[in-house]
């Protein structure tokens, strides 16, 4: 399925947990279609979860274009590991 309204395209920063019990940050459009990459792709995969699969999505949030998306990516990967738990479960999943 082709989606033709790209302006109009959600993007996600997600959080995934590894198997090593780290965490990845990351943006996509398209989360399942990500995780799946993290998980079985060697070259779309990031270097970092190539090593620590599987990978599981824990928490994701939209966000109306690739610059916010960026932005909170960006403050999330400086966030300690006990803050970006309490992200997670504080707040519902975007799937």
């Amino acid at each position: 399925m082709t989606d033709n309204s790209s302006h109009s395209q959600n993007w996600y920063v997600y959080i995934l947990l590894c198997a090593d019990a780290s965490l990845y940050t990351g943006i996509t459009t398209n989360c399942e279609r990500r995780v799946n990459e993290h998980n079985s792709n060697d070259k779309l995969a990031a270097k970092y979860t190539r090593v620590r699969r599987p990978v599981t999505l824990v928490w994701s949030e939209p966000h109306q274009d690739r610059s916010a998306a960026s932005s909170r990516e960006y403050h999330i990967k400086r966030l300690s590991r006990a803050q970006k738990l309490q992200l997670i479960h504080s707040h519902q999943s975007c799937q």
